[in-house]
């Protein structure tokens, strides 16, 4: 669920479906392909072969009021009854929910994410496809060219000072693209 941007040409913003229902549209993560449906909203990449326009940039996910993200406020004086609630700015990855709106990298740009099929073999230099769970996978099968392996999955490393040593510590795994959609 995760995507770190290295350098990007051209961010944009997509209308997501003020419909959108969790149970049969799904959920989308950042790092994922998209594609525009026949009303201009962003969705999930659902066809191999289809041609998405970028990488989504934001998260589009309902982990609803028990998910570990959510605490119970106590509402009332004598503290008899409370309220669920998400204690997080982004209302708990659904980061479109204010706006409407997800952003979309596209026009190329380097990206790190951790949104890729873990069972293929990935090379540097070797072209990636989008599958039809919006995936990076290296398979051919997978329809159209949307990057290029710029180095194969690996640890990444947290960055705190004094504490990871060497790449001791990894905010997981991710593959390094350069984007071509």
């Amino acid at each position: 669920m995760a995507l770190i941007p290295v350098q990007h040409v051209v961010a944009d913003m997509f209308p997501v479906d003020p419909d959108w229902s969790f149970a049969v549209d799904g959920t989308i993560s950042a790092g994922q392909f998209v594609v525009l449906d026949a009303n201009g909203f962003v969705q999930l990449q659902a066809v191999a072969g289809a041609r998405p326009i970028g990488i989504a940039g934001d998260n589009l996910q309902d982990h609803g009021p028990n998910s570990g993200f959510a605490a119970n406020l106590i509402i009332g004086a004598n503290g008899a009854s409370n309220k669920s609630t998400e204690n997080r700015v982004s209302d708990a990855y659904n980061e479109t929910l204010s706006s409407g709106k997800m952003t979309v990298y596209r026009s190329g740009g380097r990206f790190l994410t951790d949104q890729y099929v873990t069972t293929v073999a990935y090379v540097n230099g070797g072209l990636l496809y989008s599958n039809n769970a919006g995936l990076v996978t290296s398979a051919a099968g997978a329809g159209v060219v949307a990057a290029v392996c710029a180095a194969t999955p690996g640890a990444y490393p947290s960055g705190v000072p004094g504490t990871d040593v060497s790449g001791s510590m990894s905010l997981g795994t991710y593959i390094d693209i350069l984007l071509q959609v």
